[in-house]
């Protein structure tokens, strides 16, 4: 697990312990046979916290479709698989991207809806860090994050 997966699930069981949400955040264990489709998941009965989160870390200032995902053995492309995933189990979908600027630098992260990336995939080879400024800002704290609000329904 990368550390910015683990600061995800972190920030978000953080966020149900302090607001008393009902949900759990967890990362799975990766295997070699079994198909991971997502990083994080996000279980709750409350419709705005049943999460998938696909999480990168980058250094740079865009997130390129070609670069940052990937196809698999079949040649399906893993925003497409992401997003059968996401159809199937009725999840909302999230990319949470982790912008690394360098040394002495602070990091940021956001999350953004995956039907945004759907549209972003659609017109553009890439997102750039500005275009994240849709999504949600993930505020930084004690090395890791934190989500200040709750998160609503796209």
């Amino acid at each position: 697990m990368s550390d910015f997966e683990r600061d995800i699930v972190k920030c978000f069981n953080e966020y149900f312990e302090r607001t008393g949400a009902k949900g759990y955040a967890y990362r799975l264990k990766q295997s070699r046979f079994i198909t991971q489709y997502v990083d994080v998941l996000s279980d709750s009965l409350d419709p705005r916290y049943y999460l998938a989160i696909e999480c990168k870390s980058l250094k740079g200032k865009k997130l390129y479709f070609t670069q940052h995902f990937h196809e698999d053995k079949d040649g399906v492309h893993q925003v497409d698989a992401i997003s059968e995933f996401i159809h199937k189990t009725g999840r909302q979908g999230f990319l949470a991207v982790e912008f690394r600027a360098g040394a002495g630098k602070p990091k940021e992260a956001y999350l953004l809806p995956w039907d945004l990336v759907i549209e972003f995939r659609k017109k553009n080879a890439g997102i750039s860090k500005e275009d994240f400024s849709a999504g949600i800002r993930l505020e930084r704290s004690g090395g890791g994050y934190t989500l200040s609000g709750p998160i609503q329904n796209h």
